[in-house]
C-alpha cells in the first residue's frame, strides 16, 4: 500500500470512528462581534432572566420543549435587547442572536451553526426575513417565514428562537426602556 492510500485509510477510519470529527461548527460571527453590531461599540452591562414559574410554561410552550437552561443572560438598553440563544435543528444546537428595537426584530442572525446540512439558514437571503418583525396579538410571529427545502428543522428552531426572544424582550420590560 502506498503512502497516500494508507492516508486516505486512515481519515476514512477516522471518519467513521469519530463522526463529530467530520462535522466542524461554522461560526459567523462571535458574542462580542454580535454585541458590538447590536448596541454600536457599547454594549451594556448583561442581565440575567430566570426561566420559572410562568416564563418557564410560555418558553415551554413556544419552543415546544423545556428550555436547557434556568437562566438567560441578555442585555438592553433604551428600549433594545440582544439575546444569544441556542436550539436544535435537527441534532446539534444553532446559536443565534437576535437584537429586538421596540418589539420589533432589527436582526436575527446564526452565530454558529453546527450541523451538516441545512446552513442555508445562515444566508442574508433567510434571515432577513424576520426583519420588522413583532408579535401579533396572540403572542405569534406576525409573519409568514419562508422555509428552505432540505433545511425544515433548521428553519423551525430559528423561528422559535426569533418568537422566544421577542417574547422574552416584551416579558422582561426591556421593551420600556427599563
Amino acid at each position: 500500500m502506498t503512502t497516500i492510500q494508507e492516508k486516505i485509510l486512515q481519515m476514512i477510519v477516522i471518519t467513521l470512528l469519530f463522526p463529530s470529527l467530520a462535522t466542524a461548527a461554522s461560526v459567523y460571527e462571535t458574542q462580542a462581534e454580535f454585541l458590538t453590531r447590536a448596541f454600536s461599540d457599547s454594549p451594556p452591562e448583561p442581565r440575567l432572566v430566570w426561566l420559572n414559574g410562568e416564563r418557564k410554561l410560555a418558553v415551554k410552550q413556544l419552543l415546544g420543549h423545556d428550555y436547557p437552561a434556568l437562566r438567560l443572560r441578555y442585555w438592553c438598553q433604551a428600549g433594545n435587547s440582544a439575546w444569544i440563544l441556542d436550539e436544535v435543528g435537527k441534532e446539534l444546537p444553532i446559536t443565534v442572536g437576535v437584537i429586538i428595537d421596540n418589539d420589533y426584530i432589527q436582526s436575527l442572525r446564526v452565530l454558529t451553526y453546527r450541523e451538516n446540512r441545512g446552513g442555508e439558514v445562515a444566508t442574508p437571503a433567510f434571515t432577513d426575513q424576520f426583519y420588522g418583525v413583532a408579535l401579533d396579538a396572540d403572542g405569534a410571529l406576525g409573519a409568514t417565514i419562508d422555509g428552505i427545502s432540505g433545511a425544515t428543522l433548521s428553519v423551525q428552531a430559528l423561528t422559535r428562537l426569533a418568537n422566544m426572544a421577542l417574547f422574552l424582550h416584551r416579558d422582561t420590560g426591556c421593551k420600556d426602556g427599563a
